[in-house]
């Protein structure tokens, strides 16, 4: 158990490097067994903390991200958490002002997190298969940049489904109905 750890934390290290000595614009932490965002990660990036547009949590096991992860890394374009056990976001996403992509499959979600709606420039989410029941439709309405959220393997109830479709400008994925799997 000691070896695994020690290889995950290895391999932290060595993307964290990567990014820093390259002067890149992202950070690719997915796949390194997670469970928070580790503050060392901080320091060791300040200098590019700037450049970095792209951020890759996909596959820990996150479980929250912190409002210092979003003032830290203020100019994010894309944030891909999928595959974790997030439930919520922090408020402070929505200042985030250049965010535009967001992935968030496969976590833990039972509603829509409404800190996107404060994101100004989002044009793309991705909440399949979490554990949505049901949709802000006022919130997502008010989305102007909102182009594209993926619903799909959620259960959201058949009502949501006939509210939400008229009422939205943007490209609404969803599971047929029933083909949903219930937990």
């Amino acid at each position: 158990m000691q070896r695994r750890m020690g290889e995950a934390v290895a391999r932290v290290a060595r993307r964290v490097n990567e990014t820093v000595e390259s002067q890149g614009d992202t950070l690719d932490l997915a796949d390194c067994k997670l469970v928070s965002f580790p503050a060392g990660i901080y320091k060791a990036v300040r200098s590019v903390t700037q450049g970095i547009r792209r951020i890759s949590l996909a596959n820990n096991e996150l479980k929250a991200l912190s409002a210092r992860f979003v003032t830290t890394f203020s100019q994010l374009q894309e944030l891909n958490l999928e595959g974790n056990l997030l439930h919520r976001l922090p408020q402070e996403l929505g200042a985030l002002l250049h965010l535009r992509t967001i992935n968030l499959a496969r976590n833990k979600f039972r509603s829509f997190p409404e800190p996107l709606a404060a994101a100004p420039v989002l044009e793309s989410i991705d909440l399949e298969g979490n554990e949505i029941t049901e949709v802000p439709t006022e919130v997502l309405a008010s989305m102007a940049s909102l182009r594209s959220l993926n619903l799909r393997a959620n259960p959201v109830c058949p009502a949501m489904r006939l509210l939400v479709r008229p009422l939205v400008p943007f490209e609404l994925l969803l599971s047929p109905e029933g083909t949903v799997p219930t937990a």
